[in-house]
């Protein structure tokens, strides 16, 4: 699936879109180069599970821990990560035994010790917007897929 988003505010109420969907616990990987709107894009979900605070790119903590109302939500940048393992130092395998949302950016930096993921968005810049494409990884990922195309299809009649 394919979404063009034409600013960094279509991108947030994409986001919280996003967020009414996504059950409590599951792995979204966002991928794109440097500044497509990951963290922006993060925001959004974070802002329709009901955050209401600031929302800091993990950039150079690696991991930014958040409470929503459903539950905690994990948001990880490894773009600084020099190798996989330093994963193992954040304590990574013990949250992982927690349900929980996780939204990874740069997720490749990590491969080997992330869990897979349940939706996969590839985030693209474009001269009037950004380009978003979807793909469901699991079951529950390609369920959300569905129910967004199905919103889509039904904003379009």
């Amino acid at each position: 699936m394919q979404i063009r988003l034409n600013d960094p505010e279509a991108q947030l109420a994409f986001g919280a879109r996003l967020a009414a969907l996504l059950p409590s616990a599951c792995v979204l990987y966002l991928e794109g180069d440097l500044g497509t709107g990951k963290t922006t894009l993060t925001r959004g979900i974070l802002r329709g599970l009901g955050h209401r605070g600031a929302v800091r790119s993990p950039t150079y903590t690696l991991i930014e821990p958040y409470q929503v109302p459903s539950g905690p939500l994990y948001h990880l940048d490894l773009y600084r990560l020099a190798d996989p393992e330093e994963l193992e130092y954040l304590g990574l395998r013990d949250l992982m035994g927690e349900d929980a949302r996780w939204v990874i950016e740069w997720p490749d930096r990590g491969a080997g010790m992330l869990p897979a993921a349940d939706l996969r968005i590839m985030i693209e810049s474009l001269d009037d917007g950004r380009r978003l494409t979807l793909s469901g990884g699991t079951m529950e990922g390609c369920s959300i897929v569905a129910a967004l195309i199905d919103a889509e299809n039904a904003g379009a009649r």
